[in-house]
């Protein structure tokens, strides 16, 4: 009986240190539309995309202050549906840039994963890389299984969270934003 007591009374206090930690993080990962965007300043490939001439080795909201944003979060470079998505985000990035907005992936791989995918799908746009899961954990699009959540937050020029997208189908997804941003964004001169 007394190694029950003792079991269960080191249960509990585990369960009191674990559990604020997660209401930290419940509280801390819910970016608010019509609130600044969690800034981000993250190893990128392709950075030149965004900033011609660039040399930078790192990307942040406050490079791209004055264009509106695309971050799309997805769970796994060169998986079927991360493909599909960032291709058709690929395909459609001459029609974004007509609106002033730029493109930017994200997801738990690594820089070399990143850089990798860019290479194999012909890619367009920089890709962040955040294995320690920071940036991910910001925006609210961390995933029960350490994987970022395909996830599309879109900010406006002055780096205002616009739109939230936690529902997507990876095929249609591209238009569906773009259609968002000349609706909303691009006619109102945001």
């Amino acid at each position: 009986m007394r190694l029950i007591a003792t079991l269960l009374g080191a249960a509990l206090l585990g369960l009191v240190l674990v559990l604020p930690g997660l209401a930290a993080d419940d509280k801390a990962g819910k970016p608010e539309v019509g609130k600044p965007a969690p800034s981000f300043d993250l190893p990128a490939v392709n950075i030149n995309k965004a900033l011609p001439d660039s040399k930078k080795k790192t990307l942040s909201l406050a490079d791209l202050k004055g264009k509106n944003v695309v971050l799309f979060f997805y769970p796994k470079a060169m998986t079927p549906g991360c493909t599909v998505e960032s291709c058709g985000f690929r395909d459609k990035t001459a029609d974004f840039a007509k609106v002033n907005t730029v493109l930017v992936g994200i997801s738990t791989d690594n820089l070399a994963d990143q850089g990798k995918f860019v290479k194999k799908e012909s890619l367009n746009f920089p890709l962040l890389a955040d294995p320690d899961k920071k940036v991910t954990r910001a925006y609210g699009a961390l995933g029960t299984r350490g994987f970022a959540n395909r996830y599309t937050f879109v900010i406006d020029s002055k780096g205002i969270l616009r739109k939230v997208y936690t529902t997507v189908t990876p095929k249609e997804h591209p238009e569906e934003v773009l259609n968002y941003i000349k609706t909303n964004l691009a006619s109102k001169g945001k």
